[in-house]
């Protein structure tokens, strides 16, 4: 369906602007009243990574007048197989100031905001407020539905886009119009069901396919051309090249966008909400967490433990902990790793981070392994804080 237009157009472009965008103003249904709106639109991105990247500069490439950039991590050498934003000089930069140096490289006629802080309930409403669209770059679920209720309220549109290995969604969530994201997705799925891209891994251009797609929707929305993918959840296959849409219908029984919300201020609590590790995991650890030196004593003195990497076996190509035998998630999930488990070790776990090895702590702490514990931070940390010389992912 067509919506009108979400921002009013600018009094006028200059030649410099005339010249450089050009070949929009040639576009019948762009042309200078599109490309006005474009100028006098307010565009914030969540999040300078995988899909953040390909929207900031062709959003700047098409003229938004003011970029909103708002990511409080640091650009790190693994970031570049994706982050196109980022060069390699720019590691060890803040995310927000190295995307907005190279934003300003593209268009230097555009207003570019940073917001170097981590977005939370105490300061979202106020950075959402001073902007039209709001286009979500987050690879979190916390995050997600931190955004989308913030847009709910405020009454403003978001592009909404995921990435996972060789799939990608996308999707525009304006309650006014259509659904939102909690009619898709009412809740949040189980602690560990849904891989992060940190955990599965992601194919680098997939970041510029879907970024494209939102950069497109967005366009769409703030100049009033076209169908917007409203009410319409935009599905990516690159390893077979397919693209499908799928209706997703507005839930009249949604907690924050239907007949009689329930929801109607942000949540306290977003992590609690989506849980990053279950309730079972989170006892399983709690008192059961030794630390990348604890475990590197523990095998100085040759103290008699089994020490497991949960990771998949991929993972475990990259990098991995010396002594750790390799049994994934997945088996201890299913029940086969405990026939694998000694009875006569102290059973240590690890993961990436910290997670996953939690999930498995605590199947195995209810198969009766009651001095079972996991590393906390897992090789990450190992490589930090015991051998700095072994790569990290």
């Amino acid at each position: 369906m067509s919506l009108p237009p979400l921002v009013e157009p600018a009094e006028e472009l200059t030649v410099d602007e005339v010249r450089r965008y050009s070949r929009h103003l040639i576009i019948p249904d762009v042309g200078m009243a599109g490309q006005k709106r474009l100028k006098n639109a307010k565009v914030l991105c969540v999040g300078a990574g995988g899909l953040g990247s390909p929207a900031l500069m062709y959003l700047a490439a098409a003229g938004v007048g003011t970029l909103g950039i708002i990511d409080f991590d640091v650009v790190d050498e693994s970031n570049l197989q994706r982050q196109i934003i980022h060069g390699q000089s720019d590691v060890g930069r803040l995310k927000s100031e190295s995307a907005a140096a190279s934003v300003r490289e593209i268009n230097p006629l555009i207003d570019v905001i940073i917001h170097n802080t981590a977005l939370t309930t105490e300061n979202v409403m106020e950075i959402f407020s001073g902007y039209d669209l709001i286009l979500d770059g987050t690879d979190n679920f916390a995050t997600r539905y931190m955004v989308n209720d913030a847009a709910v309220l405020l009454g403003k549109p978001y592009v909404w886009g995921s990435i996972y290995r060789f799939d990608g969604q996308a999707s525009v969530f304006w309650a006014e119009h259509g659904p939102c994201y909690r009619c898709l997705y009412p809740e949040p799925p189980p602690p560990g069901m849904v891989p992060s891209c940190a955990e599965g891994g992601v194919l680098g251009v997939l970041c510029a396919s879907i970024g494209a797609i939102q950069v497109n929707e967005a366009i769409k929305l703030l100049t009033g051309i076209g169908d917007p993918l409203v009410g319409r959840l935009m599905i990516y296959d690159a390893l077979e090249m397919k693209y499908r849409d799928v209706k997703v219908r507005k839930d009249p029984e949604c907690v924050l966008c239907g007949k009689n919300p329930t929801v109607t201020r942000l949540l306290d609590d977003y992590e609690a909400f989506c849980g990053a590790i279950s309730e079972e995991a989170a006892e399983a650890a709690s008192g059961s967490t030794i630390t990348a030196l604890e475990l590197k004593d523990m095998q100085d003195r040759d103290e008699p433990i089994f020490l497991v990497d949960v990771r998949e076996p991929n993972e475990y190509e990259i990098v991995s902990i010396p002594g750790a035998t390799l049994i994934p998630k997945g088996e201890f999930l299913n029940g086969s790793a405990l026939e694998k488990l000694p009875q006569d070790k102290r059973i240590v776990l690890h993961c990436k981070s910290g997670a996953r090895s939690a999930e498995a702590l605590a199947v195995v702490k209810n198969a009766g392994f009651a001095d079972a514990v996991h590393v906390g931070g897992g090789v990450l940390s190992w490589v930090k804080l015991v051998d700095p010389s072994l790569p990290t992912y």
